[in-house]
């Protein structure tokens, strides 16, 4: 597939102009978190998260992961950077924490009900914000290996996250399978040709084998075990599909080096072999975890 548009390089800062935060944490929230349940629903079984558990999720976005672990009795903490995905997050979790102060106090960004906590920061901040008993379990359900530097970028965020975990604590880390067994590694392509003339750090590259165990490595953690889980990505149509990939912030950079509408249109060139008959758009992916222990 070649450009169909001249390119021309804009900064980050323009493209920004061009992105609706608000609209793309919505569209994350409503499109694109549910493809990842099967990873999440796997972890919480093999980990019997429950009422015994004390679970700070890192990059919790939206908040989905956090519900579902709330729903098995779990304790939850979500720290996030993103205002507008935390807002969402709010929504689901603390939906009546802005009228009612006898059971919500607000400081430094952080919301509090009974059991659930979110934090709006870096895992840093937990700690700032109040005393808590050591966490029982670490999440990182944003996936290592799909943009250039982001396990690098992690390093900071779990040693900050293990101060707080107990020892023998489970931290989960999360990642794309092979290419060859995610279908849209082909699609994400696109992002990585786009940004190209920029050479962003931020674009995407294929996972590795072993992202996961080099990321538990530096943070001197203890491998106990790993597992891989179906998670097809499936959409109503061809622009679901495409608000969904671009939620994630993958195409970010593609923006910036070239233009927004050429991104739109290249990416819906390259869903079409993935899209079905009844216009329904359906790509098989896999998805690994690990998981490790706090010495």
């Amino acid at each position: 597939m070649t450009p169909t548009l001249v390119r021309q390089h804009r900064s980050h800062a323009e493209s920004a102009l061009r992105v609706n935060p608000c609209a793309r944490a919505r569209d994350w929230s409503e499109i694109q978190e549910r493809m990842l349940v099967p990873l999440y629903e796997a972890v919480y079984e093999r980990l019997e998260v429950g009422p015994a558990t004390r679970l700070l999720g890192l990059g919790c976005g939206t908040g989905l992961a956090l519900l579902m672990a709330a729903a098995r009795g779990a304790s939850v903490t979500g720290v996030d950077s993103c205002p507008e995905r935390l807002a969402l997050a709010r929504e689901r979790l603390l939906p009546d924490a802005a009228c009612d102060g006898t059971r919500a106090r607000t400081t430094a960004g952080t919301r509090t009900t009974a059991g659930t906590r979110l934090v709006d920061g870096a895992p840093g901040d937990v700690a700032a914000v109040a005393e808590t008993a050591a966490y029982t379990l670490v999440t990182v359900f944003e996936p290592v290996g799909c943009l250039a530097g982001d396990s690098e970028g992690l390093d900071g965020q779990l040693a900050a996250a293990l101060r707080l975990a107990g020892h023998g604590a489970a931290v989960v880390l999360t990642g794309w399978g092979p290419p060859e067994r995610c279908a849209t590694s082909s699609v994400l392509r696109v992002a990585t040709k786009l940004a190209e003339p920029m050479r962003s750090a931020r674009s995407w590259r294929p996972a590795r084998r072993d992202d996961l165990e080099e990321v538990a490595q530096r943070a001197g953690l203890k491998p106990d075990g790993s597992g891989r889980v179906a998670c097809p990505f499936g959409y109503a149509g061809l622009g679901s599909a495409v608000r969904g990939l671009l939620s994630t912030g993958v195409f970010d950079a593609a923006i910036a080096a070239t233009d927004a509408k050429q991104v739109d249109k290249e990416l819906a060139e390259a869903l079409h072999p993935y899209r079905r008959e009844d216009g329904t758009v359906w790509m098989p992916n896999v998805f690994r975890y690990l998981v490790a222990r706090v010495p």
